[in-house]
């Protein structure tokens, strides 16, 4: 199966914390859910693969092009969802259109604002009148709007009451439905990767130590349960 993401080797270092040899393998028409403790390295690890921090060693590749190399030409098919979305908050939906759709080549006026409406986000406010889920709903819509091959997303569920977590589950599996896309996702809610990701990877201390199927982590978690 071909993967959509591959990350090989992969190290940064800080003075108080190091990812170490980080090796991730998404195929396309997958989830992935990236699962540890705040300061295991889950956010480090997104911002190497999108090449925002320098680091040390590894290979990076995305739709089979190493990201260094070839960086603007795969941003353009990927969404991205992070704890800044660098926008300014003094923008509203519109404004954020207007700057939008001179970044992205494939930018879709039309899709970006049916999330708007499908997600009840008023037009009219700028987003620092937001409460923190619809924030967070602009932040995927922006995402989307692209009409992305690949979603990296740090927390995207962060915020939302359950009927909106599942509104946006939902839409993350279709999205991967055509066997062609990947989602690649970061969560603190156990819950929400049991339910829509393929494969789950454990990192802690900037380092994987677990990386299976969902199915094969839920067995061995159910066993854990037994044996106590």
């Amino acid at each position: 199966m071909e993967n959509i993401l591959e990350v090989k080797n992969l190290c940064k270092s800080y003075d108080r914390f190091s990812l170490k040899n980080i090796n991730i393998e998404l195929p396309k028409g997958s989830i992935m859910g990236l699962v540890g403790e705040n300061g295991a390295g889950k956010s480090t690890t997104i911002k190497s693969i999108l090449n925002l921090v320098n680091t040390s060693d590894g290979i990076i590749k995305i739709f089979g092009l190493d990201v260094k190399e070839h960086e603007n030409e795969i941003k353009e098919d990927i969404g991205v969802v992070l704890d800044d979305s660098f926008l300014s908050e003094y923008l509203n939906p519109t404004d954020i259109n207007s700057i939008m759709k001179n970044i992205y080549k494939n930018w879709d006026k039309e899709l970006f604002f049916k999330y708007i409406e499908d997600f009840n986000l008023p037009k009219d406010k700028i987003s620092k009148e937001y409460s923190s889920g619809m924030k967070m709903k602009l932040k995927i819509a922006v995402a989307l709007a692209h009409r992305p091959r690949l979603l990296i997303l740090d927390e995207p569920t962060s915020g939302l009451d359950p009927v909106a977590r599942n509104e946006i589950l939902d839409i993350f599996q279709e999205f991967i439905q055509d066997e062609e896309h990947g989602i690649f996702v970061s969560s603190h809610i156990t819950s929400d990767l049991e339910s829509i990701a393929d494969y789950i990877t454990f990192i802690n201390n900037g380092e994987i130590v677990l990386s299976k199927t969902r199915d094969e982590v839920l067995d061995k978690m159910r066993n854990c349960k037994m044996r106590k």
